[in-house]
């Protein structure tokens, strides 16, 4: 599965900006591939102001965050690729979220079991054991 935090940083994004408030973000000036003016970054990190008055062109995507903003007014380029996002929020209230490591792009983990393996199979003890729930996948139960 692909990672879940360019869909969070778009939703925090949208719903700072709805709520009539200043989206900025923290980001760690460190990770290969950001390109942030240096001369701004404190203790490795960078807050950026992201509304739509401060950018322009801004891409939310799934693999990096760009824009052009001025900076000592020069006009620079702005590319933060999605893992070195350190938080959103507002600059208003401080509300958003922020992100741990744990939240970047990582691997699942592994499975005892291939595909369809579990489905059906029951648990030691058979229909006797535990409810006679069966191996494998989680599943839902609708519960009316």
């Amino acid at each position: 599965m692909t990672s879940t935090r360019p869909y969070l940083i778009r939703a925090f994004y949208d719903w700072i900006v709805d709520n009539a408030c200043t989206p900025h973000i923290v980001v760690n000036a460190t990770i290969p591939k950001v390109d942030v003016p240096l001369d701004y970054v404190d203790g490795g990190q960078i807050v950026l102001n992201i509304s739509l008055s401060a950018v322009q062109g801004l891409t939310l995507g799934n693999q990096a965050i760009d824009f052009k903003a001025r900076f000592g007014g020069m006009i620079r380029n702005v590319h933060a690729p999605i893992s070195s996002i350190m938080a959103i929020y507002a600059k208003e209230n401080g509300r958003g979220m922020v992100f741990t490591e744990e939240d970047a792009d990582l691997p699942l983990p592994p499975s005892d079991s291939t595909p369809g393996e579990g489905e059906g199979k029951q648990q030691k003890g058979g229909k006797g054991g535990k409810g006679g729930k069966t191996a494998g996948k989680p599943h839902l139960k609708i519960v009316k």
